[in-house]
């Protein structure tokens, strides 16, 4: 069986694994046709993601179509369209008691901690799989990219009408957009890459998109837009340290600083640059089995269109060659799919 393996840092390579055996008690066996290429992805193949370790196959972002099911297993369906949940929790410490399976204590993702799913097959839990009857696969590889920011947007609780401020608009700072969109917040952006602000003026008629990188002072130009109050909300989905500290600046009093990008780095800051204004900073990590649900419904009403997201798109044989091309902001990357349908036969 073939597979696509991120050997050592900036190397991916086409490898053969044994084929999966049959599915045991509460396990369905599937076939991936779609992945997502995610910031966690990126990441991975630098070399910078704190829980990856080489080598390791990705895919966490995935279209999956049921092929067989264990015993034990009510639904979905074999042939069903699948998002897949790759989180895979204890359910037994306190953290999945009380309802965050999210932040398990064993948590094992996979395509991050173990294998994941760009190959041709792969077994997984068939809880963690959530059908949908008129999805695309490659809307489907969408979904757990926009469990993120849902989740993110959950945590950061905005009021509707208020101003909420994105810092870091890939494709991770986006889907934070969509929900913050969701919740009637009134955003803005901020980002290095002029692409990408040009994206969110053009697909979410956004007016208020930074560039951070323009002279001038990222803080003044932001309390220019407030008249001085700054953001109630910030959420900083960059993963980079410098810009997590330099978020404290952004928030207003009494407000709140989620962190959704993840890095390697320790982050220090003066203590009371959230004393005294008394912010609040929280952490946003994976989502939840909810989130799935909801967003698959989104997707199929219409209030969130995939269609626009996905700039670049690469066959299952291309990826060795190709993902490079996925790290590099001035590619004009947003989001790349990966077609693995023909992996059997490329």
């Amino acid at each position: 069986m073939r597979a696509i393996q991120f050997a050592s840092p900036r190397t991916a390579r086409l490898i053969d694994v044994p084929a999966p055996a049959a599915p045991g008690p509460g396990e369905a066996l599937v076939r991936t046709l779609s992945m997502g290429v995610c910031g966690t992805d990126v990441s991975a193949f630098l070399g910078k993601f704190p829980f990856f370790q080489f080598p390791r196959i990705p895919g966490h972002e995935l279209g999956v179509e049921v092929l067989a099911l264990g015993e034990g297993v009510d639904g979905p369906a074999v042939g069903a369209r699948c998002a897949v949940e790759p989180y895979l929790n204890c359910g037994e410490c306190y953290a999945c008691r009380r309802g965050a399976s999210n932040c398990c204590e064993r948590l094992s993702v996979i395509g991050v901690m173990e294998d994941g799913g760009l190959c041709e097959r792969f077994v997984i839990p068939a809880a963690k799989l959530h059908p949908s009857a008129s999805l695309s696969f490659e809307q489907l590889a969408l979904v757990e990219t926009l469990g993120i920011g849902c989740h993110a947007i959950a945590r950061a609780q905005p009021v509707a009408g208020e101003r909420l401020l994105i810092v870091g608009v890939g494709p991770i700072g986006l889907s934070a957009l969509e929900f913050a969109r969701l919740a009637d917040a009134d955003v803005t952006v901020v980002d290095t890459q002029p692409s990408r602000l040009q994206f969110c003026r053009r697909t979410y008629r956004l007016e208020n998109c930074v560039d951070a990188a323009a002279t001038g002072g990222l803080r003044e130009q932001l309390r220019d837009l407030t008249a001085g109050d700054l953001y109630p909300v910030v959420v900083d989905a960059t993963g980079n340290s410098t810009a997590m500290v330099a978020s404290l600046d952004y928030v207003a009093a009494g407000g709140t600083l989620v962190f959704l990008g993840l890095t390697r780095d320790q982050i220090s800051f003066a203590q009371p640059a959230m004393h005294k204004p008394e912010i609040q900073i929280r952490a946003s990590r994976n989502a939840l089995p909810r989130d799935f649900t909801r967003i698959i419904e989104l997707i199929d009403g219409g209030a969130i269109d995939t269609a626009a997201w996905v700039s670049h798109r690469a066959a299952f044989a291309e990826v060795p060659f190709a993902f490079e091309s996925f790290t590099r902001p001035e590619s004009g990357v947003v989001k790349a799919i990966i077609d693995v349908s023909g992996a059997s036969s490329s």
